[in-house]
């Protein structure tokens, strides 16, 4: 049955109309004629906005629950028992993951919150979004990836396509659950990090990759999986970068309160790497469409490259590109493969091109 239904979904978004499956792809080969504004404490602000406001309405229902607790001391047994359930959950990780998600994650397929927020808001700073016209574009021998594509975005210092942020809300919810389901039928840590990256892989195998567009993303799984540590580190402390990053949010007097030093410092930029940019973090093409990748990148993205980044050689961008398979020394998911497109080998040749 599970078969069945895998399979109907798969044929649905591949036989949907092209607005229901946009912003399947993204393509940080192609620079923009200009820099792009760095737009990441918008974007941080955006978050911090609706966490806040989720944090209210769950505070409120907490509220509203123990006011009623103490007033119906006197009430049936079961429905205290009700009512105790009620507040536990209102208390929990879950819940505050669930109203933080419906605010920013919510969405069908690649419709999240907030990645339509990314592709429609008025950002004070400027020029912020660049889309690679169609002839340009690493898909121009693709007319539907390139029509599905996502604009390029700048969030402390790294480019990024806005689809990563619609992954990153979305897809890092669904990790999140099943790495939290997972735990609590008994598994280890590693066996249900490794449930939630095997779904990834599976969707960038089928209807988020492969299989709809022939692109399987390994910054898309790394989105995903930043995603599950953002939503984990709302109530929870956490190791990133070496260092100890407080929760987001913590109960006190059994309502939740922000951290709001933390919020204005830090509360995306740790999860906003090179790891979400397609260009560093390599995607597996599949044949056809990979060599003309190649010939566009050679021929007009390599020039682009050199001429921002002058003094950089190949052993650099190789060195760049080979620590992005760990994302802060954890496994996301990263799907190696011998005929990657990276501009260490593609703009800087060392013997027969690359097919």
């Amino acid at each position: 049955m599970k078969g069945i239904i895998t399979l109907i979904t798969v044929l649905t978004i591949s036989l949907a109309p092209l607005q229901v499956v946009r912003a399947f792809e993204t393509d940080q080969f192609n620079l923009p004629p200009e820099p792009l504004a760095d737009i990441g404490d918008e974007v941080s602000q955006f978050t911090a906005e609706n966490i806040r406001a989720a944090i209210i309405k769950i505070n409120k229902q907490i509220e509203v629950e123990q006011k009623c607790y103490s007033q119906d001391r006197e009430s049936p047994r079961n429905c205290r028992i009700k009512n105790t359930e009620r507040l536990a959950y209102l208390r929990s990780d879950e819940a505050v993951a669930r109203e933080v998600f419906k605010r920013l994650g919510y969405g069908l397929l690649v419709y999240a919150k907030a990645g339509n927020w990314m592709d429609s808001h008025r950002f004070l700073a400027q020029p912020a979004r660049y889309k690679t016209g169609y002839r340009r574009s690493i898909y121009s021998s693709l007319p539907t990836n390139y029509f599905t594509i996502s604009p390029t975005v700048n969030l402390y210092g790294t480019s990024l396509g806005t689809d990563k942020i619609a992954h990153f809300f979305q897809q890092g919810y669904t990790y999140y659950r099943i790495h939290k389901r997972a735990m609590s039928k008994g598994h280890s840590e590693s066996e249900a990090l490794a449930k939630a990256v095997g779904w990834g892989r599976f969707t960038e195998h089928t209807y988020y990759g492969t299989l709809v567009g022939g692109v399987f993303s390994n910054a898309d799984l790394a989105a995903n999986y930043a995603g599950m540590k953002f939503y984990e580190g709302l109530t929870k402390p956490m190791i990133l970068g070496g260092s100890v990053r407080p929760p987001t949010l913590i109960l006190k007097d059994g309502t939740w309160a922000i951290d709001e030093e933390l919020i204005a410092r830090t509360l995306l930029k740790p999860f906003i790497s090179d790891h979400l940019n397609e260009a560093l973090n390599p995607s597996v093409f599949a044949p056809g469409l990979r060599s003309s990748v190649r010939g566009v990148v050679r021929k007009q993205s390599c020039a682009q490259w050199a001429a921002l980044y002058p003094s950089r050689t190949k052993d650099d961008f190789e060195k760049a590109t080979a620590e992005l398979r760990l994302w802060n020394d954890e496994a996301y998911g990263f799907r190696t493969s011998d005929k990657f497109i990276t501009i260490a080998n593609t703009c800087f040749p060392t013997n027969s091109a690359e097919r």
